[in-house]
């Protein structure tokens, strides 16, 4: 969820960084190597600043300024690191209350001891 936002907001900032306009079909790409390659995310900090090679070459994005463009986002990548766990928790939180009230389950109906 939050890698896939991240990889398409990153690629996207390095094109226009790079002054390069992708097409649709490029954007497209884009938007579908992101999801793909976020699922099979490691998670470990900073992975989706490897990731962003992978969909860089899927739009044949590549060269020294690119190499530059991500070191400059390296520095940034940590607190952003912690948007995307944070994004990811209250997705999969979502997901999991959607898929319990549709099953009859309620975190509400539950007895939860005292701490």
């Amino acid at each position: 969820d939050g890698t896939a936002l991240y990889e398409c907001a990153g690629v996207l900032f390095i094109a226009q960084a790079m002054g390069i306009h992708l097409s649709v079909l490029q954007q497209v790409t884009v938007v579908v190597t992101a999801l793909l390659a976020s699922i099979g995310a490691a998670a470990v900090p900073s992975a989706g600043l490897v990731i962003i090679f992978l969909v860089l070459e899927a739009v044949d994005l590549r060269g020294p300024n690119v190499e530059l463009i991500v070191g400059a986002m390296l520095g940034i990548d940590r607190p952003l690191d912690m948007f995307r766990t944070a994004v990811n928790v209250f997705s999969d939180s979502c997901g999991a209350a959607i898929i319990a009230r549709s099953e009859g389950e309620s975190a509400v109906d539950a007895e939860v001891a005292p701490l």
